[in-house]
């Protein structure tokens, strides 16, 4: 059933005033989409693997309801892009160019409800098209495109509700993150942010309101397989939640995250997301849609407070920037010059964005600016010189030693890379402690020798052996600053204890 053929549901706290009509249905969001997602599935192949990606294709080995950091859907896909096309990057990162595109659709449908014009949408598309948060999510195989993709759907069907009434739109929303849980726990983030605004901004009898109550019966349903695992598993994902509360971890810690609220779309889109939630929370016509303006105050709240990651609460910026461009189009319209301006932010947004977010410079010679601007742009270079430099090391072994020997990686991206390039170099099986790495499996017990990467000091590492020497230094020939290059390569002897005795409790870590 269309939005405009339900019916609308009177009550007391129902706005006084009717929101606007939604707008007429524009080409624009659409050419711009596919845009979008033209342009990502073209650089798709350049650079190479990210670290994460690496991960999702090891766990796609061993599927399950639910990681340690993630839930089973991105794996998933990893998996089915690597069954159909081994090895190509272009097949591993279309899902993503798509999804950023559909994002793209996301952000200009919800102008559209908003009661913005063709133009209006066309602009809505192209911030959205534009921004941090779609490029470089749409360039990797990421759960926060998921996460994109999943926020922004729940966001449009809830201003349906709100603009409608009809409380039946809660079931479209429930089932949106309902399966966004499959992802990650994110979703739930959401619900509580929208659920706050319906508190404080109301309409407050939706709270009570029988489908809503229905539809969070089938939230929780849609969730109970990855809830279940977790629950299962003592909630590992609070343990990483923990780790990146502590600041270990990427684009964490309660200041990066406040800086990345002005960044992650662009500095120069600022104005208009901030424009887009003052007329949120007091545009008399609009004011059915105040809770959408709350709940983002909610979420960012709670990320900085609990010191989550900054791109957490990302979609509902986007939200913001939707209604933005409903601002800013009614704006332009009262003189020439005031119309170039909202041009002139998208074309400095699309050049600095496509810049330090996107693979369009020679990966050889990759200026520092824009691996300190945009850290995962670095982890997707060097990865089989990475496996190189560990394979000079494994050669310079006696036989008898290679034949007891492992990999023994500090994180889960170094095991994907040795994973994936292992094998066409002659190296034995890596194994990590991260995150769910650790329940992928564990050395043999017969394995007492170790080339060990990813520790940068030897203290832990001489826990479990006894003899503990530098054997080379990771060598990904090229001039870059990442987590790997000149790391230190260790040659480990003599197993302390078994392997079975020290993998969980002392191996295992997360972050």
């Amino acid at each position: 059933m269309t939005a405009s053929a339900m019916p609308e549901t009177r009550t007391s706290d129902v706005p006084h005033r009717t929101p606007p009509t939604p707008g007429p249905r524009a080409t624009g969001p659409w050419l711009v989409a596919g845009a979008v997602t033209l342009v990502l599935l073209a650089l798709a192949p350049r650079y190479g693997y990210h670290r994460d990606e690496l991960y999702f294709l090891l766990a796609g080995r061993h599927l399950d309801w639910g990681y340690v950091d993630q839930g089973p859907l991105v794996p998933a896909l990893a998996r089915l892009a690597d069954t159909v096309a081994p090895g190509s990057l272009l097949a591993l990162r279309t899902p993503s160019a798509l999804m950023a595109g559909g994002a793209v659709l996301l952000v200009a449908a919800i102008a559209r409800q908003l009661g913005a014009g063709r133009g209006a949408q066309t602009l809505a598309a192209l911030l959205g098209g534009t921004s941090g948060i779609v490029l470089a999510s749409g360039h990797l195989l990421s759960t926060t495109t998921v996460d994109l993709l999943v926020w922004l759907a729940a966001a449009l069907c809830t201003a349906v509700l709100l603009r409608t009434g009809d409380s039946r739109w809660a079931l479209a929303v429930a089932a949106v993150l309902g399966v966004g849980m499959l992802n990650k726990l994110l979703p739930a983030l959401l619900a509580v942010g929208l659920l706050a605004g319906l508190a404080v901004a109301g309409p407050r009898r939706l709270l009570r309101d029988r489908w809503v109550l229905l539809a969070a019966g089938v939230f929780v349903l849609l969730a109970a397989p990855t809830l279940s695992w977790q629950a299962a598993h003592g909630f590992p994902q609070l343990s990483v939640a923990a780790a990146i509360s502590d600041g270990d971890s990427s684009y964490s810690g309660r200041l990066d995250a406040l800086f990345l609220q002005f960044v992650i779309i662009s500095p120069f889109v600022v104005p208009i997301w901030v424009a887009g939630l003052v007329a949120l929370l007091r545009r008399a016509e609009w004011r059915a849609y105040r809770a959408l303006g709350w709940a983002w105050l909610v979420v960012v709240a709670i990320v900085l407070l609990a010191g989550g990651k900054g791109y957490y609460d990302a979609p509902l910026l986007l939200v913001l920037t939707a209604a933005g461009a409903v601002v800013t189009a009614g704006w332009q319209a009262r003189g020439r010059l005031r119309r170039a301006l909202p041009a002139a932010v998208v074309v400095l947004t699309a050049a600095s964005n496509g810049v330090l977010l996107l693979p369009t410079l020679p990966a050889d010679r990759l200026p520092d600016f824009v691996v300190a601007v945009n850290y995962d742009a670095g982890e997707t270079i060097g990865w089989p010189a990475f496996a190189d430099s560990l394979a000079a090391v494994y050669r310079e072994l006696p036989a008898d030693e290679q034949a007891r020997a492992v990999i023994l990686t500090g994180n889960y991206g170094e095991a994907g890379a040795v994973a994936r390039y292992g094998p066409s170099r002659g190296l034995p099986a890596a194994y990590s402690g991260h995150n769910s790495m650790a329940d992928f499996g564990r050395p043999p017990e017969g394995a007492d020798v170790a080339i060990a990467v990813g520790w940068q000091r030897p203290d832990r590492l001489r826990a479990w052996f006894t003899e503990v020497t530098l054997a080379g230094r990771v060598d990904q020939r090229v001039e870059l600053d990442n987590d790997e290059n000149g790391g230190p390569i260790w040659l480990c002897r003599g197993l302390r204890r078994p392997w079975a005795d020290i993998w969980q409790t002392e191996v295992r870590h997360a972050g």
